[in-house]
């Protein structure tokens, strides 16, 4: 036998080896083998096919949202981005009072938002033209600078008291949709 099939050889009999060893202890895990090969049996049948919405996918993608409801889903993600940030950085009972100032400034805030969320069009039925789109995403963008306004004092001044370690928590970016970087914020 000659140098290079030993070099082929030896890494497929070991990872062969490795997948042996590995099922064999799967298989043992859940209960053996039980009579080895098993037919698979058909699912229940699929539900048919929704036909498509007049005017598109785009359209009917419109037609099933509610702004309402995405409104809320925002908000509800916000605030638990808040109690995982408290969690995450570990304040100490010095840092706390800074924490408290921040934290009733975004409950306030959150109580406007929830007051403009129920607002909002729980169902858009027909699409909604360019106007209706833009004003919509005018008021949406306003009642977050409004928010962002609140904290923004408070959220300052908890970051000023926030150690260095604490602080590269708050400054690392985080992954948005769309692989869109965007930094926290409560």
């Amino acid at each position: 036998m000659t140098v290079r099939p030993l070099f082929l050889a030896v890494p497929t009999a070991l990872v062969a080896a490795a997948g042996f060893a590995w099922l064999t202890s799967a298989s043992a895990f859940d209960g053996g083998f039980a009579g080895a090969p098993q037919v698979a049996q058909a699912g229940p049948p699929a539900a048919p096919a929704q036909p498509p919405a007049a005017g598109g996918p785009e359209q009917a993608r419109h037609h099933q949202r509610s702004p309402q409801k995405a409104c809320v889903e925002h908000l509800a993600r916000r605030i638990g981005n808040r109690a995982y940030l408290k969690a995450r950085l570990d304040l100490k009972p010095e840092q706390m009072s800074a924490w408290n100032a921040f934290e009733k400034a975004a409950d306030e805030a959150s109580a406007k938002e929830k007051t403009f969320c129920a607002g909002l069009p729980a169902e858009i039925k027909t699409p909604q033209n360019f106007a209706e789109r833009f004003t919509l995403h005018e008021s949406r963008i306003k009642m977050r600078a409004d928010t962002l306004e609140a904290v923004k004092p408070s959220l300052l001044a908890l970051y000023a008291a926030l150690t260095p370690e604490q602080k590269e928590i708050l400054d690392r970016p985080t992954m948005e949709r769309h692989g869109r970087m965007r930094h926290r914020h409560g």
